[in-house]
């Protein structure tokens, strides 16, 4: 039995992926070449890892025994190159970087050209989840993640906190008025998150204290999808001044309520696992988007 590295990331991203055809577009491969290469690996192995049909896959006992081992056998690899690399001192190599829609596209896309041109030996791999995801389980190497962190296995990097504000479009200002006060906002159409339900607590003072409950009339689980509704006239959205300063700058977005606000700022984190040793290309993407963000 002879294994490769190759088939092993092969293996791996089908598992990541949940889908040949996912995988193979991860990869950069055909679907059927990566239904080979998989077969092929079976085959070695002696066994069945993935129970294969039309419309899903499931991981056999063999492969729910053999995943960890091969992503045991993966990072050390990645963890030697790393360490050749080092030695002529070049960041390279592939880095995982994960954030939810807004960060990335607000935060992350606009650099990234840059930063490509200073390190072009990093090969950046960019997913967006708005949800907060297990790195070691969707093999992210570094997270930009906003509000308090919860979790204490995890380095993190504070970067520089957003305020958030509370504003409309001027065609829903002009139909429907603009707030002035909490007790204000009951007439009017309340835009919010499904989760986490911390998103929808707005930075407003009034007679309860310097923060408020909103109830939304609709509700959704993107930043950029309410960003979107706001400047369409659906309603009023409170959102990070980074998602939101472009379309202020250039008045499609109008601030409401600045004189209730209560100068919240809103904490951002780039975390990664306290037990990985920190490799220069997370130092490079750290140290470069600190002063960018």
């Amino acid at each position: 039995m002879s294994l490769n590295s190759d088939a092993l990331r092969l293996f791996l991203g089908v598992v990541d992926a949940g889908s040949l055809s996912a995988a193979a577009e991860v990869l950069g491969h055909t679907a059927s070449g990566v239904s080979r290469g998989l077969s092929r690996l079976e085959e070695d192995l002696g066994v069945t890892l993935l129970n294969r049909t039309t419309r899903r896959m499931d991981l056999t006992e063999e492969g729910k025994h053999f995943l960890p081992k091969a992503r045991q056998i993966v990072a050390s690899l990645e963890e030697a190159e790393e360490c050749m690399r080092l030695v002529h001192q070049r960041p390279a190599g592939r880095l995982r970087v994960d954030a939810s829609v807004p960060v990335m596209l607000h935060c992350v896309v606009p650099h990234v050209g840059d930063f490509r041109a200073q390190y072009p030996e990093i090969t950046l791999e960019l997913t967006s989840n708005d949800r907060i995801v297990d790195l070691m389980e969707h093999r992210t190497d570094v997270a930009l993640r906003m509000g308090p962190l919860t979790d204490s296995t995890l380095h993190a990097r504070p970067l520089r906190p957003s305020p958030r504000w509370m504003m409309a479009s001027p065609d829903y200002i002009a139909r429907r008025g603009a707030p002035e006060t909490v007790e204000d906002l009951a007439g009017h159409e309340v835009l919010g998150f499904t989760h986490p339900e911390s998103l929808n607590v707005w930075p407003l003072r009034h007679a309860g204290g310097s923060s408020y409950v909103a109830t939304p009339t609709l509700a959704t689980s993107s930043g950029e999808t309410q960003r979107q509704l706001a400047l369409r006239g659906v309603g009023i959205a409170c959102l990070s001044d980074f998602v939101v300063r472009e379309d202020i700058a250039a008045g499609r977005l109008v601030k409401v309520m600045e004189g209730v606000y209560s100068d919240y700022l809103q904490p951002m984190h780039a975390v990664y696992h306290r037990n990985t040793q920190l490799s220069r290309r997370i130092a490079c993407f750290l140290d470069f988007y600190a002063g960018r963000i």
